[in-house]
Order: structure tokens, then C-alpha cells, then sequence
């Protein structure tokens, strides 16, 4: 079990911390524009896949979804599926204000990632146990 959860919390990484990243890659999206609908799609592909700041952390975003498909064959469903979307959450929170993609957290921001990361191990433990 403790292979699964060095797996989670690597996935919970990979996962949060490429999420501002690949926000910030996506950025000017929205000004591309085609005439047809087929013609979009292919413009937005071509746009996003050009773009090393998007392409580079979706790579590495995919790597953490082959370690949570090894997580998954280590540990029970129940467990790896919050586990690793909650710590995914917590890492995207913290990337983005060490980035300065989001604002500084406030108190209940800080208060709801100590909620999670109790609730993660408690989890975890449960499991275990």
C-alpha cells in the first residue's frame, strides 16, 4: 500500500502543479478563429500543439495519469480516486499562487488544503489499516 501512495501523491503532483501551466498555455485560444466548424477545430489543435507552454505541461500531465493507472492497480478504487483528485486539487492551489496565477490564499483557503490533507490521510490510514 505504500507503493500506491507514493503513486497517488506523485499523481496528485503531476496533475496540480501542470494545471496553471497549461492554463497559462492556452492563453490566447479564444482569438483564434476559422470560417467552418471543422475548419476551428483543426485551428485550435494546430494553435494549442504549436505552443511548447501548453504542450510541455500536458506531457508531463499525462505522465501523472500513468502513475494513477499503476496506482489504481495497487490500491482499492475508494481510495485512489479521491485521494489523487484532491491532491491534485491542493497542488493546483499552491502552484498557481507560487506562480502568481491565482491570488494569495486567505485564511479559509489555507484551512480548507489542511481539511484535505486530513482527510487524505485519514483515507489513506483507513485503508490501510
Amino acid at each position: 500500500m505504500l507503493e500506491a501512495i507514493g503513486l497517488l501523491v506523485l499523481t496528485g503532483v503531476l496533475w496540480g502543479c501542470t494545471n496553471p501551466f497549461i492554463r497559462q498555455g492556452t492563453k490566447g485560444l479564444r482569438d483564434v478563429t476559422a470560417t467552418t466548424v471543422q475548419g476551428q477545430i483543426w485551428a485550435e489543435i494546430t494553435f494549442l500543439l504549436g505552443n511548447w507552454k501548453y504542450v510541455l505541461p500536458w506531457l508531463v500531465n499525462q505522465t501523472g495519469s500513468l502513475s494513477y493507472l499503476a496506482a489504481l492497480q495497487r490500491a482499492p478504487l475508494s481510495v485512489v480516486v479521491p485521494t489523487a483528485n484532491s491532491l491534485a486539487f491542493v497542488c493546483t492551489a499552491l502552484t498557481g499562487v507560487a506562480v502568481g496565477a491565482e491570488e494569495p490564499l486567505d485564511a479559509k483557503s489555507i484551512a480548507g488544503i489542511v481539511l484535505i490533507m486530513l482527510g487524505t490521510a485519514l483515507c489513506c490510514f483507513e485503508d490501510n489499516s
